[in-house]
């Protein structure tokens, strides 16, 4: 029955939960991702988990492989780059671990107190020597396992150290073998859609240069050149995480042509995200209904517009690969400057001044 607000029960005691935080979708999001691991990733981490074991069990029969398995599942990684990493982390952190329960082990015997010192020292060995945090965590685990369960055992210890590495090994050589998917088409688009929001932006400037404006559509001009910046840096860490893809991947030469394109791209644009919001809030800041009666607004503004024109064919080049001779750039006719008012020569001469870097990093990325 509903509530006597028109609200039901149950969604009633989800928002207390909720205000309380204790809604069940807060811990959802804790536990999962937007963007799930490709299917590819689980099939090759039980590939490599399954075959160190069975390695393990050949090599040292009778026992159980827990440290092989355990390093293979955590070794097999998006990218072999990221998998050679884990390995070393992971090795090292094993070698590291073993020896701090070998060595107490052997001095002071198995005791409750002496396992806790042992985490202690464990991870006090990781921050005096600043080992990333996956291999200081990795010493006290393999601190407590050799020490509870087989400390007593003789060749234990070197035993659990080579089986981490069979491990290690077995799952970089299944990565390898099956090579991880590259990330050149999120890069891509991420670019790409950051080089269609800094034309878009322009276009807003060359309209506002040319014609009256209200306050609410000179802040919407700011507020959109200002969001540029967080796409920049989504752009950049799609093309980060391409590189890291192609990081010893087989097909590195195939595709290292494309990510170099993009990069440079990701260079000329970083010049347009800093300028082009300076250059609406620039005239945000010190609009005046008479600048649209200004000799130069006209010409501005549509070199303005020329800028975006131009900066759209630099993008559709890239992403064709090939240049588009079809249409050809606009910023190549002079343009003459006449002497602005003493009220707005502060704001004529520095929008004249960024669109000249602006024309120059597109100009001269169009000319690559």
């Amino acid at each position: 029955m509903p509530a006597g607000n028109g609200t039901s029960p149950v969604r009633s005691r989800l928002r207390r939960l909720a205000d309380l935080g204790l809604a069940p979708a807060r811990y959802a999001r804790v536990i999962q991702v937007s963007d799930r691991a490709p299917l590819l990733q689980v099939g090759k981490t039980a590939i490599a988990a399954s075959l160190a074991w069975l390695l393990c069990l050949l090599v040292f029969p009778g026992v159980l492989p827990i440290f092989g398995t355990i390093a293979a599942i955590l070794v097999v990684q998006p990218s072999i780059n990221q998998s050679f990493s884990r390995a070393l982390e992971r090795t090292v952190g094993v070698v590291a671990g073993v020896i701090v329960a070998s060595l107490a082990g052997a001095v002071f015997g198995v005791t409750t107190w002496l396992i806790l010192a042992s985490i202690v020292v464990a991870l006090l060995i990781g921050w005096v020597f600043r080992l990333s945090q996956s291999t200081t965590a990795q010493i006290p685990i393999s601190t407590l396992l050799v020490l509870t369960l087989g400390a007593q055992t003789p060749g234990y210890a070197v035993e659990r150290i080579v089986e981490t590495m069979l491990g290690a090994v077995v799952a970089v050589v299944v990565n390898v073998i099956v090579v991880p998917p590259v990330r050149l088409g999120p890069a891509r688009d991420a670019v790409a859609r950051l080089g269609a929001e800094v034309a878009r932006s322009l276009d807003d400037l060359a309209r506002l240069i040319a014609q009256p404006s209200t306050a609410t559509e000179r802040t919407t001009a700011l507020v959109n050149a200002r969001l540029l910046r967080p796409m920049e840096l989504k752009a950049i860490a799609a093309v980060t995480s391409a590189e890291e893809s192609l990081r010893f991947n087989p097909r590195r030469s195939v595709h290292r042509s494309r990510l170099v394109l993009d990069e440079r791209l990701l260079d000329m644009l970083h010049v347009l995200v800093l300028r082009v919001p300076g250059m609406i809030r620039a005239l945000d800041d010190r609009y005046d209904e008479s600048i649209h009666t200004e000799p130069t607004a006209t010409g501005l503004a549509m070199e303005v517009g020329r800028a975006a024109h131009d900066l759209r064919l630099v993008m559709q080049d890239a992403v064709a690969e090939t240049p588009a001779h079809d249409d050809q750039p606009a910023l190549t006719q002079p343009f003459t400057v006449l002497a602005p008012s003493t009220f707005h020569w502060i704001l004529i001469g520095s929008l004249l001044e960024d669109l000249r870097r602006v024309r120059e990093v597109i100009v001269g990325a169009r000319e690559r």
